[in-house]
């Protein structure tokens, strides 16, 4: 597993639906990319003016959202991952 550095958070992507409301079935090459992630593993925190460790927002297992062209895309066992800064994190999804 990746384990990221200070403010750097490593999440994998949700998968999108395949059938739209109205039932049409979406192909793979048509399917934005997903900007729906659940978070694998946090960093330690960003460093702040007085040397402090800045607590980060967001923890493993969490659901967040990501702007569109965040972070970047990484591969390790043949699995996709994402590593994003925690300022990417747009909200983390409660539900």
């Amino acid at each position: 597993m990746l384990k990221p550095l200070n403010d750097h958070i490593v999440v994998k992507r949700l998968e999108q639906e395949s059938v739209s409301k109205g039932g049409i079935i979406i192909p793979d090459n048509a399917k934005e990319k997903p900007t729906k992630a659940i978070v694998m593993a946090v960093g330690s925190g960003k460093l702040g003016k007085d040397g402090k460790r800045i607590e980060m927002g967001v923890k493993a297992g969490d659901v967040v959202l990501f702007g569109k062209y965040s972070g970047s895309e990484v591969k390790l066992n043949g699995e996709e991952y994402m590593i994003l800064r925690e300022d990417d994190v747009l909200a983390v999804v409660e539900e």
